[in-house]
């Protein structure tokens, strides 16, 4: 009884507002399209959804999500494992400091990092301007409004989330088995491949988890950062529900979404 008692609130938490908007976007999706206001009437149509699988524009926007995804996820976890690795074999007492300051950037706006990279990355930002007060380029580079500058921004902005569970990880695994490997002969290399990378795969694991699910649905920083001929799902969804108002095929896209990123985490989970 006590234990019901402590987790009811949770259980609302998530009734009300995880398990409440879905209801509302699947019905939504299920609606048809029409003029009036809301832009859509109740039903149980299946008009939405199938335009949203056979529309060739919804595997383009899947295609581009994807790709910055995992170019981004991948990004973060060659980056993030060495910072995660060194914060967890740091002394205890500097492990606090180093981890405020990897949350540091989370203290401003998500929007403001990222026009503060807007201002780094134009034509005529600090970048830019550095590099030809240093007579390295004569003309301005084209950084912002590409696929490179989305990844960078995706990059930054999500790094901290593969860093922390890996950190938490690594920071818990048991020393005693690498000293074991190294008496036994072990080079560091083979240790690391063998030893830690082993024990580190749950952090690996959340870690990937954490930055490849939002970064599959990431609107802002393609749309102010990548390349206006890049299509995500994020950006389709947008055009769906505030330019073309078709409410219906935005939610139907939106739950597909939803599907392709809910069964690998399922998976995953029952996996662990």
């Amino acid at each position: 009884m006590m234990r019901t008692v402590l987790l009811l609130p949770s259980w609302l938490w998530l009734l009300l507002f995880v398990a409440g908007p879905f209801v509302v976007l699947a019905m939504i999706a299920l609606a048809t399209a029409s003029e009036g206001v809301p832009p859509y009437e109740p039903g149980w149509s299946l008009v939405a959804l199938r335009d949203a699988i056979t529309d060739p524009l919804t595997w383009q926007a899947a295609w581009g999500s994807v790709r910055l995804a995992v170019i981004g996820t991948l990004l973060c976890l060659l980056l993030g494992y060495p910072a995660a690795l060194a914060i967890a074999r740091s002394e205890p007492s500097k492990r606090a400091g180093w981890l405020a300051w990897l949350m540091l950037p989370f203290w401003t706006s998500f929007l403001l990092r990222i026009l503060a990279w807007i201002g780094i990355l134009r034509d005529e930002g600090l970048l830019n301007g550095l590099l030809r007060g240093l007579g390295l380029i004569s003309a301005p580079l084209h950084m912002l409004g590409t696929d490179g500058a989305a990844i960078l921004g995706i990059v930054y902005c999500y790094l901290p989330f593969m860093i922390l569970p890996l950190q938490a990880r690594l920071a818990g695994a048991d020393m005693i088995l690498e000293q074991a490997a190294a008496d036994l002969g072990a080079s560091p290399w083979q240790i690391f491949l063998r030893v830690t990378l082993p024990l580190s795969l749950p952090g690996i694991a959340a870690g990937i988890a954490l930055v490849l699910v939002p970064v599959a649905g990431e609107y802002v920083i393609p749309a102010l950062m990548g390349s206006p001929g890049t299509l995500t799902i994020g950006r389709a969804i947008w055009e769906s529900f505030f330019q073309e108002r078709d409410w219906p095929l935005a939610a139907s896209l939106a739950m597909l979404l939803l599907g392709t990123i809910a069964l690998p985490a399922l998976l995953l989970q029952r996996r662990r």
